[in-house]
């Protein structure tokens, strides 16, 4: 993976607060495949890592700038983080605190969520995980924090076997992937619509994750406060941030 120094934000992306534009944050410019894209590459042992969806009044924080201005500072980064109904409501599993907000999707249907396999990321202490969803219920996990989405991406180091090298879908897209036994997760973005093929060799190939989940397309956005970056967005569902411990 190389370094794109001086990547411009996208035209639909407003100013990050001036109070943490000057902190250095997990996410960087990078290129694969002649492809650019922001990658976030979070710590656990050095932050927090958690979901959001509903604040405190019970509606859906619906905007990363929302959500970074009710958080502060200590929010280094965020990002959507699964597909949602018209109601901003999770399609499948949603943790959160440790408390199950709905329910594992198991069921067939049309649109990438029902790519099977499917998958979830969680959270639990200071690992992350990303595992098919089969996988996930036979494991028995009590997580802190999960979300459900699909397709999977990259399945033990093997590519979805449904994903073409390069089909003719190609739009925005951001999703999520381990490394380091769990200890590290690393969130991309891309910065043009790509292929779901480019994405996944992203994840495989560049950032080395053995496993890894598509989170959402053409909605995806980023909010890095380090690269004055808060991305615009129609109304989103769950999302993900890294804040201090």
């Amino acid at each position: 993976m190389l370094a794109v120094p001086g990547l411009g934000q996208r035209a639909a992306a407003e100013p990050a607060p001036a109070r943490a534009a000057a902190t250095a944050g997990p996410c960087r410019a990078a290129e694969s495949e002649g492809e650019a894209y922001t990658v976030c590459i979070v710590d656990l042992k050095r932050l927090r890592l958690r979901l959001f969806w509903l604040g405190t009044d019970g509606l859906p924080y619906s905007s990363l700038s929302n959500l970074a201005e009710k958080q502060g500072a200590k929010l280094s980064f965020a990002m959507n983080a699964g597909m949602y109904d018209k109601g901003q409501a999770p399609v499948g599993l949603y943790v959160e605190e440790g408390r199950e907000m709905k329910g594992v999707s198991t069921a067939n249907g049309p649109g990438n969520f029902h790519l099977k396999p499917n998958g979830i990321f969680y959270v639990k202490g200071e690992r992350a995980g990303v595992l098919d969803t089969g996988r996930y219920l036979k494991a028995r996990i009590k997580p802190d924090f999960a979300t459900q989405s699909g397709p999977m991406l990259v399945i033990d180091g093997h590519i979805h076997p449904k994903i073409s090298a390069d089909g003719p879908s190609q739009k925005i897209r951001n999703g999520v992937g381990v490394r380091d036994d769990g200890l590290t997760a690393v969130f991309a973005i891309s910065e043009r619509p790509v292929s779901f093929g480019a994405f996944a060799r992203l994840f495989r190939d560049d950032l080395g994750c053995r496993n890894a989940l598509f989170l959402d397309g053409s909605v995806s956005s980023l909010y890095a406060p380090s690269l004055n970056r808060s991305d615009l967005s129609r109304p989103l569902g769950p999302l993900v941030g890294a804040v201090s411990r």
